[in-house]
């Protein structure tokens, strides 16, 4: 990635930023990441967004080609991290599959003293039906604080089913009720939109935020 593009929110000088990656198969632009971005810029905290490679090529009339194995992703993501100059304490992670790659990383970076937090929104636990292949080893000895942001309906890890994994003591879920894989709970049955989630969600990380150490 020598040439990476970022979306940015919030003008706070000395405030910890937020640096996002974006789902499998949707843009950094989606309405779900610009309301978590606006939603957290508005309670003070910097936010960028960025894109890997194959979605970014799609701007420009590139195919529509899956994501790259995780290394690859993981190594675009350390670039992204490289290439941001904002100042600051960093947290990292992203919608989904961003979470996933920043989650991979952020041990090591956090060891180092280059990342104060991860923050996942939607952990594909699994893929969808395959609650058998599990992508959770990495996370049972994480030692970065880390919070998750899930929706007790979200069909890559329901609540029932993250209740057993073992997971490390640095990681938090935030769970929003009858949520699916985007925080979108069903009107009928909570009497709340996915708008209420997102702007609950933001408030719960701006939370967690400022309480990591070192911010």
């Amino acid at each position: 990635m020598s040439d990476i593009q970022f979306l940015r929110n919030g003008e706070a000088p000395g405030a910890a930023t937020v640096l996002l990656a974006h789902g499998a198969g949707a843009a950094m632009d989606t309405v779900f990441m610009t309301a978590i971005a606006e939603g957290l810029a508005a309670r003070g905290l910097n936010v960028a967004r960025f894109e890997f490679a194959y979605m970014a090529a799609r701007r420009v009339g590139g195919s529509k080609r899956p994501p790259p194995k995780m290394d690859l992703l993981a190594g675009e993501f350390r670039a992204a991290i490289a290439a941001l100059d904002g100042a600051g304490p960093l947290i990292i992670g992203g919608k989904s599959m961003g979470g996933r790659v920043a989650s991979l990383i952020a041990g090591d970076l956090h060891a180092e003293g280059r990342v104060a937090g991860l923050l996942c929104l939607g952990y594909p636990f699994h893929p969808t039906g395959k609650p058998e292949k599990l992508r959770v080893d990495h996370l049972r000895d994480l030692a970065v604080p880390t919070l998750i942001c899930q929706g007790t309906r979200d069909p890559f890890g329901t609540r029932d089913e993250v209740a057993g994994y073992a997971l490390s003591a640095q990681i938090s879920v935030a769970w929003f009720e009858d949520g699916e894989h985007d925080l979108k709970p069903r009107k009928s049955v909570t009497g709340l939109t996915q708008q209420d989630h997102l702007a609950a969600a933001c408030g719960r990380i701006a939370d967690w935020a400022s309480a990591l150490p070192g911010l």
